[in-house]
């Protein structure tokens, strides 16, 4: 088999973590010899990007004496829009023949000819949550076209297609995905040999990640410096609110770590952190030799890491010329690192010429040739200017342990890495005994730092939201250890009626608290931490005062501190009237909200339940109900 062109996409949603299944692809076709390219954003800008690479590549065949690659943005300007003011100023540019060329390429972009004659052999696209449907979808309807027509035996599995989809919304709604874009998806996980190459033994759930391909981007993922990983897969238990069942239906106890974490260090350097994703460590029967294996990583606990000089990483890697693509990106940016760093000198003076000689300000005009020619005089100078200090490591179960399987043995044995935070999953009120005693068998073995996932707007009420909130409070202070919440609202990623949207509330929940939650939220950057005030004043002293906030107008809610009677106290004289005003609207609302009888409290409960609040929303023949209700139209603009 020939080398392939292989284009891996992640839709341009908003994700915390960079995917690991096309990592783990990219290793894969890279071993097999492929080109593999990786492409996280706006699909016509890539579209866009291709016709105009094609163009610098026509050009410096015609005229090889040109280093066309210097005018990408006007060329990609031009292409984009077809205005000939764009090249206004350039002789070159404006050159009739040129122009020709020019022109048509404005028509292959126009006209779509990226679809009429794709460029690549593979295409693969992985999936994240149902509610990112609609971009998802238009993802791999785009993508799909830029894949070259192949015969495909439909009786093969879906993976061994030209176009492959996968992850977890093709995993829970495969039929759908197929109804939208025509594609077959692959479900689950690629753990068995054969699933992309017929001729493959490789098992690609096994495979190292390959890092390389996110220099290929801009977007930036949150979590990084971290192995990622999973040591385990699946999960015993069959929670009615929960995916994984269906994603990793069996349980497997081991997943090898240590050949995983040597390939990548080899390849791309030390990364600081261990980031787990298991969903059940605690049940597997080879726990112990989980935690020594994590150990024998690097991740026992004291342990430090000094981080590798990223050029040196990059340069080796583009060396072996290895993804050039990423590595010339990531030089060129180290390059302007390196140029905030240097004094200024002769030395300075010096490397700035001699990387505009070697057209190395820009990725889009940079060469591997040349950056390898420039590595004896830039390398002193990055060594020089890179100082790195040894950094304490911590392993992080993300996805949480189960509280019914902790014990004082695992607990101790998990207390030989630097596990940081130690995540546990909070789901219901139900199980506030066997959770307390999970956080005290914990911080008995000396795990002091909790961070722990807090499910609501599934089967509990907002009653039960609080409470559990206010036991992690509580037991901070009790403990004197620091343990977060984050509530993580439930939504139901299967169902017909709610896969395309975050429309579900729960039976206990409705519209509007579901929003005052979210609004709490949002002043606490999602997580509830210790501290009896910070919670008090988020959530209320005491569940008389959390059902307030629950029905409080937003704008009251949101600018709390504004609209009390408190804040006016701390203006002291500062103020005039129309301050005095907002700071007792809140106030004002409350006792006529209160002032409503039980008929009149239930009509308006209704409204506010909707948390719309039009004029034709809140209309009624109750002047008392009304009045009560056009608070909820304040806007934030108004204050």
């Amino acid at each position: 088999m020939g080398k392939r062109k292989v284009l891996l996409v992640e839709p341009n949603y908003k994700n915390k973590y960079p995917p690991m299944g096309l990592m783990k692809l990219a290793t894969y076709f890279r071993r097999r010899g492929d080109d593999v390219r990786f492409y996280k954003g706006d699909m016509k800008a890539f579209a866009l990007q291709l016709v105009c690479e094609d163009l610098i590549r026509n050009l410096s065949f015609r005229f090889p004496d040109v280093c066309w690659a210097e005018y990408y943005p006007t060329l990609k300007e031009y292409v984009r829009l077809g205005k000939s003011k764009t090249l206004a100023g350039n002789d070159l540019l404006q050159d009739e023949t040129v122009f020709d060329i020019l022109k048509v390429y404005r028509e292959k972009y126009r006209n779509q000819d990226y679809f009429i004659h794709p460029r690549f052999d593979r295409v693969c696209v992985t999936t994240l949550f149902t509610f990112y449907w609609q971009i998802t979808i238009d993802t791999i309807n785009f993508a799909k076209r830029l894949c070259k027509p192949a015969e495909t035996n439909l009786s093969a599995e879906p993976s061994l297609r030209p176009v492959m989809v996968g992850g977890i919304m093709s995993s829970l709604i495969p039929e759908e995905v197929e109804k939208a874009t025509g594609i077959t998806p692959h479900r689950g996980l690629l753990d068995r040999p054969h699933l992309v190459d017929a001729d493959s033994e490789d098992v690609i759930d096994e495979l190292p990640l390959d890092y390389s391909i996110l220099e290929e981007i801009d977007y930036a993922y949150p979590a990084n410096n971290a192995y990622f990983a999973y040591m385990t897969r699946g999960c015993v238990n069959k929670c009615r609110f929960c995916a994984v069942p269906r994603l990793e239906p069996n349980y497997r106890d081991h997943v090898g770590l240590r050949k995983q974490i040597e390939e990548t260090k080899r390849r791309f350097g030390p990364q600081k952190d261990l980031l787990l994703l298991d969903n059940n460590v605690l049940a597997s029967k080879r726990y112990n030799e989980i935690i020594d294996e994590i150990k024998a990583c690097g991740f026992a606990k004291g342990e430090t890491v000094t981080a590798e000089n990223p050029y040196l990483v990059a340069f080796q890697n583009l060396k072996d010329n290895y993804n050039n693509r990423a590595y010339i990106r990531k030089i060129v940016k180290l390059y302007d690192e390196l140029a905030t760093k240097l004094p200024e000198s002769e030395e300075k003076k010096e490397f700035e010429e001699r990387r505009k000689n070697a057209r190395l300000l820009h990725d889009y005009t940079a060469t591997r040739d040349a950056i390898l020619a420039l590595d004896d005089f830039v390398k002193p100078l990055f060594e020089r200017t890179y100082h790195a200090r040894p950094r304490a490591r911590i392993v992080d179960f993300n996805q949480g342990i189960d509280s019914r399987l902790v014990n004082d043995e695992n607990m101790k044995k998990l207390a030989e890495v630097n596990i940081q935070p130690l995540r546990i999953a909070f789901d219901h009120w139900n199980l506030r005994n066997v959770y307390e005693r999970a956080v005290k068998t914990a911080v008995r073995n000396g795990i002091t730092k909790l961070s722990n996932y807090l499910l609501y707007n599934f089967e509990d009420t907002p009653d039960e939201l609080y409470n559990r909130l206010r036991m992690n409070v509580d037991l901070s202070e009790e403990l004197k250890v620091s343990i977060y919440s984050f509530p993580m609202k439930y939504h139901p990623l299967d169902d017909p009626k709610y896969f395309m949207n975050r429309d579900f509330i729960g039976r206990h929940w409705n519209r509007k608290f579901i929003r005052a939650i979210q609004a709490i939220l949002n002043s606490t950057k999602g997580k509830v931490g210790r501290g009896v005030e910070f919670f008090e004043a988020a959530f209320g002293k005491d569940l008389n005062e959390f059902h307030r906030l629950l029905w409080t107008p937003e704008t009251f809610l949101i600018y709390r501190r504004r609209y009390n009677a408190t804040f006016r106290e701390e203006l002291a004289g500062r103020y005039d009237a129309n301050i005095a005003k907002a700071c007792d609207e809140s106030e004002i609302w409350w006792e006529k909200f209160n002032a409503l009888s039980t008929e009149q409290l239930d009509k308006a409960k209704k409204v506010v339940a909707e948390n719309k609040f039009t004029d034709h929303d809140i209309q009624s023949d109750d002047a008392q109900i009304v009045d009560v209700l056009k608070y909820y139209q304040i806007s934030r603009e108004d204050k």
